[in-house]
């Protein structure tokens, strides 16, 4: 017979049996003593029919509730880090087994017993643990609407700052503007100019460089195709820029190599008075198993001092060297001045004036580490512009060798494919622009030069003639024909206003002087007059193109009248074809861009 307060009732009761599935939850192992059986389920059923004393069935359940708390108490102080205690439970009554007498273990007399109104610490204690290890892996009941935002991946704040790719660089133009583009690490001095083609919305002739600027070294080149643009900024000072612009010569000397390496310059290293055949002569530059050299007297800048010594030297492959003997070539007599590798050739644009140079043709050979130092440098000085240009295009040659055959020769295959946006409208090229008569029924070329300077100056009465025609019927300009042919020059990229001559100077060595290298200026002696600026074999020539009125209209003319112009464009695009008066034919036109 179950009665209320006895041991049955107790270890059913809710209270009981929670605090031991805690203390279990918390047991490392569990001790099994002789004697005792773990307690029933619930659910199985009581036997009536045993004889029980009561009063020892009391005395047992008070024991035991002694047991139990103590057993807490242990417990908590094993989830506290005290050490670990094995407890045990409350025995019950099973039938065909006798009775035994549990004694709890003995309470230490500091400790005090815990009585039935005090809280039990177990319970925070436990929470405690489980709230430690539920909360990096608990989920909030509420499905998120913003998962990209808690994903470490996707989030801008809580994913880690990695190592952008990219890198700022500024760029310069000639009126002093400047544009500011973000490029990865890998992108190339082509590829960047062709970037600023695109956003500067110019024609792309493959012309375009980027310049390395020293304004307080006074040194500049121009950029290879193939260097890293950002690689060359890390090894610039702070004050030195980009600039952009452009430099026909870069290339100039695969299509005219006569015209940049003289006969005499250029020689064998095993012949002291050998000559390399003028048909195998860029073939030995970019083959690396050749041995070609540049050989001549070339001024260098003593250290710390501006006097110049006159010395010959000798450009190789291995570097520049100069002789202590005269012009000897033996090897005790040469010493090396400067390695190819680790430097770059730089054109001097500060005048001679600065460092006492006796001619104006300088130029030097920089280390590409040194940012600003000015004594690792070594100063050079040719006798004329030729001399200079040959000495710098061989060590550009010697130096890269066939890595810059390629990157003149691939914008070459390119340009077949490329839009009529990119490639100028008409080719100026002497090669396929040739003197046509049209007027039978079929057309002809005009092989004989006086026949077609005669049809040239026929071909400019018909221009005259059809301008006539233009005003009698009505100019399609809300402008006067006349007032219109003198301003209509102002919109093309060759005219430069009024600019002095040492300014058309500098844009035409900037630029790369090269044989048809032009541009238009207003006169400054004569208001109503303008100069043609051209470059022919590497010297600087000026004509001034004079008005003249004729049956009260103005006309441009070159030649004193002999060859009429309605405006300068008319003009330009004549001498574009045709030689006439001129040296040469303009081919380039010397362009500013503003970015």
């Amino acid at each position: 017979m179950a009665l209320a307060g006895g041991p049955d009732y107790f270890l059913r009761h809710s209270n009981y049996q929670e605090g031991m599935d805690r203390s279990s939850s918390h047991r490392p192992e569990e001790l099994i003593v002789p004697g005792f059986q773990r307690p029933a389920p619930p659910n199985l059923p009581h036997h009536h029919d045993d004889d029980v004393d009561l009063e020892k069935l009391v005395n047992e359940m008070n024991s035991s509730m002694e047991s139990v708390y103590s057993n807490q108490a242990d417990t908590a102080l094993i989830l506290n880090g005290h050490g670990h205690h094995h407890h045990m439970h409350a025995p019950c009554v099973r039938h065909g087994q006798a009775l035994r007498r549990h004694t709890p273990p003995a309470v230490p007399p500091s400790r005090e017993r815990l009585r039935h109104s005090q809280p039990m610490h177990i319970q925070a204690a436990r929470c405690l643990r489980e709230e430690q290890h539920l909360r990096p892996a608990s989920l909030p009941a509420i499905p998120n609407p913003f998962p990209e935002l808690c994903s470490p991946a996707g989030s801008p704040v809580l994913s880690p700052i990695e190592a952008s790719d990219k890198h700022i660089v500024k760029v310069w133009s000639e009126d002093g503007a400047g544009k500011v583009v973000e490029i990865p690490a890998d992108m190339t001095a082509r590829d960047v100019c062709q970037l600023l083609v695109y956003k500067s919305h110019c024609v792309d002739d493959n012309a375009w460089t980027l310049v390395e600027h020293h304004p307080i070294l006074g040194l500049e080149r121009c950029l290879e195709d193939h260097e890293l643009v950002v690689q060359v900024q890390a090894s610039m000072s702070s004050d030195s820029k980009f600039l952009f612009r452009k430099n026909y010569a870069k290339y100039e000397f695969f299509r005219n190599p006569l015209n940049f390496f003289p006969e005499q310059m250029v020689a064998w290293c095993q012949e002291s008075d050998g000559t390399i055949p003028q048909s195998q002569l860029l073939q030995n530059f970019l083959n690396s198993s050749s041995c070609p050299e540049i050989q001549g007297y070339l001024y260098m800048k003593e250290p710390g001092r501006k006097s110049w010594k006159k010395l010959y030297m000798f450009l190789r492959r291995s570097g520049l060297y100069f002789s202590t003997k005269g012009t000897s070539k033996e090897p005790r007599h040469l010493q090396l001045l400067s390695d190819l590798d680790d430097s770059n050739i730089f054109t001097i644009i500060t005048g001679r004036k600065l460092h006492n140079a006796p001619t104006d043709f300088q130029f030097c050979i920089k280390p590409s580490k040194a940012r600003g130092d000015c004594k690792e440098m070594k100063m050079l000085c040719a006798e004329d512009e030729q001399s200079r240009t040959c000495w710098m295009t061989a060590f550009r040659l010697l130096k890269y060798g066939i890595i810059l055959y390629k990157s003149y020769s691939v914008p070459q295959h390119r340009k077949p494919n490329l839009s009529h946006f990119s490639t100028p409208v008409r080719s100026v090229s002497e090669n396929s622009l040739v003197a046509m008569d049209f007027s039978g029924r079929t057309g002809r070329v005009i092989d004989n030069p006086v026949e077609a300077q005669s049809a040239a100056l026929e071909e400019g009465q018909t221009w005259r003639k059809r301008s006539q025609r233009m005003n009698v019927l009505g100019s399609p300009s809300p402008l006067h024909p006349s007032s219109l042919s003198t301003v209509i020059h102002r919109t093309q990229v060759w005219f430069h206003g009024r600019i002095m001559r040492e300014d058309a100077h500098k844009m035409i060595i900037q630029q790369g002087q090269v044989d048809g290298l032009f541009l238009l200026r207003d006169s400054q002696s004569n208001p109503k007059a303008f100069v043609l600026t051209m470059c022919h074999h590497q010297k600087i020539k000026h004509f001034q193109i004079l008005p003249c009125e004729e049956d009260g209209q103005v006309f441009f003319s070159l030649d004193d009248g002999a060859t009429k112009f309605t405006d300068l464009i008319h003009l330009v695009e004549f001498y574009q074809l045709n030689r006439g008066v001129l040296p040469c034919k303009l081919k380039h036109p010397c362009t500013a861009v503003a970015l």
